[in-house]
C-alpha cells in the first residue's frame, strides 16, 4: 500500500466571494514528484498556499475541507512556523535576501536555533548548495551578496535556502519561469535526486516538464481537479477525461 504523505479531503478555497478551488480530494505519496498542470487561474498556486496555511497570512482567504500531513490535520498545528519548517517552498521568481550566499542558506537554521557549531553550519550550507546544483559555481563566492548571482543561480539559491531545514515536503511553483533552459535542466536533475529524501509537489506551466519529472500528474481546470494519475500513461492518451488529453496535446491552455 502506498504511503500518503499528504491527504487532501474536500478542499475548497475562496478569496472573499471569489471561489478558486472546489471540493478537491487528493493524496500525495511519500517520495514522489506530483506534477500539477493546468491553465492559468485553475487554482494550482492556491492549492500550494492551502498546504502551507497561507490563509493565516491572508484574511480574505477562506479554506474548507481538510489537509493532513503524516496523518495530522494542519489546522491542529498551533505553531505555524514549526509546520512551515517541514515544508520548503520555491516561488516562480527568486526571492533574494540582502545577504551573502552563505547567509542566505544559514539564516533559517540560525533563526530556528538548529545551526549547531560553525563546522556543522558550514557542512549544512555546502550540502544544501550541492543538492541545489549550485555549489561548484559559488564555492569561491560564499561571502559575496546573493543578489549578484545570475537569475538562474539565484533561483537555485532559493532552492538551497528551502532545503536548509531538511523539509519533508518541497513545493515548487513554476520555478522555471525566470531561468534559462540549461539551469532548468540542472534543477530538474537535482529534483530527481531529492525525491529519494522528500515529497515534491511541482506546479508547472510546462506540460513536458511534468512529463519528464512527475511520477503522477494532476490536472486542474477552472478550480476543479479533473483527474490525477500515473504520468506516463496519461501522456500517452490514457486519461479518464478528454479535457486532460486535449490540454496535454496543447489544444487549449
Amino acid at each position: 500500500m502506498v504511503d500518503p504523505r499528504i491527504q487532501v479531503r474536500n478542499l475548497s478555497i475562496a478569496y472573499g466571494n471569489r471561489r478558486v478551488l472546489e471540493d478537491v480530494t487528493l493524496d500525495v505519496h511519500a517520495n514522489e514528484i506530483l506534477g500539477i498542470i493546468g491553465p492559468a487561474n485553475s487554482g494550482k498556486t492556491s492549492f500550494l498556499n492551502a498546504i502551507n496555511r497561507m490563509d493565516k497570512m491572508r484574511p480574505d482567504m477562506r479554506i474548507t475541507g481538510s489537509i493532513l500531513i503524516n496523518g495530522i490535520d494542519t489546522r491542529a498545528w498551533r505553531n505555524l512556523y514549526a509546520l512551515r519548517r517541514r515544508i520548503g517552498v520555491v516561488f516562480p521568481l527568486p526571492v533574494g535576501l540582502p545577504l551573502t550566499v552563505y547567509d542566505n542558506v544559514a539564516l533559517a537554521p540560525r533563526l530556528a536555533g538548529t545551526a549547531g557549531s560553525r563546522e556543522d553550519l558550514d557542512e549544512r550550507v555546502e550540502r544544501c548548495l550541492r543538492r541545489a546544483a549550485l555549489w561548484d559555481e559559488v564555492k569561491d563566492r560564499l561571502h559575496h551578496l546573493g543578489s549578484l548571482l545570475s537569475g538562474g543561480q539565484q533561483q537555485r539559491l532559493t532552492i538551497a535556502r528551502a532545503l536548509s531545514q531538511s523539509p519533508e515536503i518541497l513545493m515548487l511553483d513554476e520555478f522555471s519561469i525566470a531561468v534559462d533552459p540549461v539551469t532548468t535542466m540542472r534543477i530538474e536533475e537535482a529534483l530527481k535526486t531529492l525525491k529519494t529524501e522528500m515529497t515534491i509537489i511541482l506546479v508547472t506551466n510546462l506540460v513536458q516538464q511534468a512529463h519528464r519529472l512527475a511520477d503522477r500528474t494532476a490536472f486542474f481546470l477552472n478550480g476543479a481537479l479533473v483527474e490525477v494519475g500515473v504520468t506516463e500513461p496519461m501522456f500517452h492518451g490514457q486519461t479518464r477525461d478528454p479535457r486532460t488529453s486535449d490540454y496535454i496535446e496543447g489544444k487549449f491552455g
